[in-house]
């Protein structure tokens, strides 16, 4: 075999051309310091606040402090990040910001705090992305909240309406029914084109799992997302959840489809970032709370809106709670949050230990939207009942010292105590429109003035049932008008009447 010296040097030569350099430069350093989920990191010289950086086994972190000689950074993945992780390890910086998978693929889901899905129902398939830190809608794109939202309780949705698009804070104590509000609020959702996310901060996962079997008991789940940051979770992941809800309900909002998001709870949001921002030794302030902490739930709140109708008209509904110790509204974090908020409904843990549930303050509790985010049938039966609620409440506690009242007071203490009993509902008994009116015209117009105290809510279930079979024109047309006219006033109060003198012969 012959080997040609020219045929060699060709080949050689066609390859060298055809050979491209591929050169690719990583910003990498390393780290120097690791604990607590937390890393400080030597190098890295360009990259940027928000970045993401991955970390030796794929676990990535996101960049947090920018100083003169290191970057501080909270880690994301494994339980136990700090083993996994050594001072020495070689940190690449990434050029991307954090997004999670959004879309109808998470309805009926459990995720973690970065769209990563827990629930063992397999992977998320989507093709949707959106950052966990987004611009919030300008005032020109957004519209005033006219819509309501209903919750299917008469006491909210009588006197503290909520709109769609708005942001109305639930606040009280632990343990006075702030949670039971808003399972109930998802619950009614069904069938009214609202998808629903839940994200709980920092809770137990019993009570994590209690939720998503509820939800689904009720048939709520299939149009709900729950993200989950558990106690067990690190305080990075529970500082991310509220964000990673919001992008969630954004898509549904930018898509012109409507959006409900409930923060459970910002109180335990607000420790998390406290301990984080403790850890990358930033100054604390105000109960050791950093001072960017009221910006930490404004660039999350203040995503919410109602889009103008030539943006697609989709609204994105954000339901906030926040624990108070010992009914204290005037500490730090819910001072913070009434600010940023259109509205509160402040759960009183007297009331509920007395048995009013839920247990709402009238006098504390306000929506700044108001009777614009509701129907106007609603409008027309409660728009003094707040006045009559209050005036009740003040009358009650100065007949406490014992003082002799007229009639005309008297009076009013008895139809006070029978709008007490009939706005009390119990947990998962949502309701429909004609049902609150109903009720609520009953008591206001003084049709139940006769009926004993004690028998109202077996009144009240009955009545329902009577209209329903007896009258079921009255109740369409209030479904369907959702406004009151003269006529069916009259028909209404009719058959009211009619009923009671039914019940009153049985209960005899």
């Amino acid at each position: 075999m012959e080997i040609r010296p020219e045929e060699v040097t060709s080949i050689i030569k066609a390859e060298i051309a055809k050979y491209k350099v591929r050169l690719r430069t990583d910003s990498v350093g390393k780290v120097i310091q690791v604990g607590d989920t937390i890393a400080r990191i030597y190098g890295l010289d360009d990259v940027m606040a928000g970045e993401l950086i991955e970390f030796p086994g794929k676990v990535m972190g996101l960049v947090m402090n920018l100083e003169e000689d290191n970057v501080g950074a909270v880690i994301f993945g494994p339980d136990n990040p700090d083993k996994d992780i050594k001072e020495g390890d070689i940190v690449k910086s990434t050029g991307k910001i954090l997004q999670v998978p959004v879309g109808e693929a998470l309805l009926g889901r459990i995720v973690n705090a970065l769209g990563v899905p827990i629930d063992g129902k397999g992977p998320i398939i989507t093709n949707r992305y959106r950052p966990l830190e987004a611009k919030a809608p300008s005032v020109v794109e957004r519209q005033p909240v006219k819509e309501p939202l209903d919750t299917g309780i008469k006491a909210i949705d009588a006197m503290i309406p909520i709109g769609r698009g708005q942001r109305e804070l639930i606040i009280g104590d632990r343990q006075t029914g702030k949670t039971a509000i808003t399972i109930d609020t998802i619950i009614n959702q069904k069938g009214k084109g609202v998808n629903c996310i839940y994200v709980a901060i920092g809770q137990k996962i019993s009570n994590i799992v209690a939720v998503a079997e509820k939800l689904a008991q009720y048939g709520a789940l299939e149009y709900t997302t729950i993200v989950s940051a558990s106690a067990r979770a690190s305080a990075s992941l529970q500082y991310m959840a509220p964000y990673c809800g919001c992008a969630i309900g954004e898509e549904f909002m930018y898509s012109g489809k409507h959006a409900l998001v409930v923060y459970d709870d910002l109180s335990r949001h607000a420790q998390a970032y406290r301990q984080i921002s403790l850890l990358l030794r930033r100054p604390p302030g105000r109960e050791a709370y950093p001072g960017d902490v009221f910006y930490l739930h404004s660039r999350v709140l203040e995503r919410a809106a109602k889009l103008r109708d030539d943006l697609g008209g989709g609204s994105m509904t954000a339901l906030p709670i926040v624990e108070t110790q010992a009914g204290d509204i005037s500490s730090y974090i819910p001072t913070n949050v009434i600010s940023i908020t259109d509205g509160q409904i402040y759960l009183d843990s007297d009331l509920f230990y007395s048995g009013v549930r839920p247990a709402i303050n009238v006098g504390l509790s306000v929506s700044r939207v108001g009777g614009k985010a509701q129907t106007k049938a609603m409008r027309q039966v409660a728009s003094q009942l707040r006045l009559d609620l209050a005036q009740y409440r003040e009358l009650y506690a100065f007949t406490q010292y014992g003082s002799e009242i007229d009639k005309a007071a008297q009076q009013q203490l008895n139809r006070g105590k029978r709008m007490v009993e009939i706005l009390k509902q119990d947990q998962y008994d949502v309701m429909n429109l004609a049902h609150k009116v109903v009720i609520i015209y009953a008591g206001i117009k003084g049709l139940i003035d006769d009926v004993e105290v004690g028998s109202l809510r077996e009144f009240e279930k009955k009545l329902y049932n009577y209209l329903e079979k007896q009258h079921p024109a009255v109740i369409a047309e209030i479904e369907e008008k959702k406004v009151l006219s003269d006529a069916l006033s009259q028909a209404l109060s009719a058959a009211i009447t009619a009923f009671k003198e039914e019940f009153k012969m049985v209960k005899a």
